[in-house]
């Protein structure tokens, strides 16, 4: 399998995820997946931008990146996918990609939302798309960076329901 990360940050390529991340993961190819964003040039324009030297990019969107990923298009890749928010790795799993595990790392707040740690930010159907991850296998962690501890994701969500 290339997947060797996999990450929700709502900012998604920035600081942390194009430096911190990529390296660590020694990642060859960061795919971004979101419908939405694969439909926005200027959007796109940005992450081409922000993406480290020598690593590839793809902007896809759900569909499209779990047919590709399902065909072996990546396998000799070090693939890193990251999203916005959780029901797009949701609707990867039940495309029939596998995702052991998944980072929650940062989603920002708004009059909606509901804080489950300083840089996490949930609604309710966040919670119930976390629980169907869960449901499906993944293990769900908290991580911002990879010099802190992962710790177990649910507890910290428990404390929002």
């Amino acid at each position: 399998m290339a997947i060797i990360g996999t990450r929700i940050d709502g900012r998604l390529i920035h600081g942390q995820v194009a430096n911190l991340w990529t390296s660590k993961l020694q990642a060859s190819r960061i795919m971004v997946i979101d419908d939405e964003v694969a439909q926005n040039d200027i959007e796109k324009q940005g992450l081409k931008l922000a993406c480290p030297p020598g690593v590839k990019l793809s902007i896809l969107p759900v569909a499209k990146a779990a047919e590709n990923i399902l065909a072996g298009k990546y396998d000799s890749q070090r693939l890193f996918i990251v999203a916005r928010r959780p029901d797009r790795f949701l609707k990867l799993v039940e495309h029939g990609v596998t995702i052991p595990e998944l980072n929650v790392g940062n989603m920002s707040q708004s009059p909606e939302t509901r804080s489950v740690t300083r840089s996490i930010n949930v609604v309710d159907k966040d919670i119930a798309d976390f629980d169907a991850l869960h449901a499906k296998g993944v293990k769900l962690i908290a991580q911002m960076v990879p010099n802190d501890a992962a710790k177990d994701f649910l507890p910290l969500l428990e404390k929002v329901r």
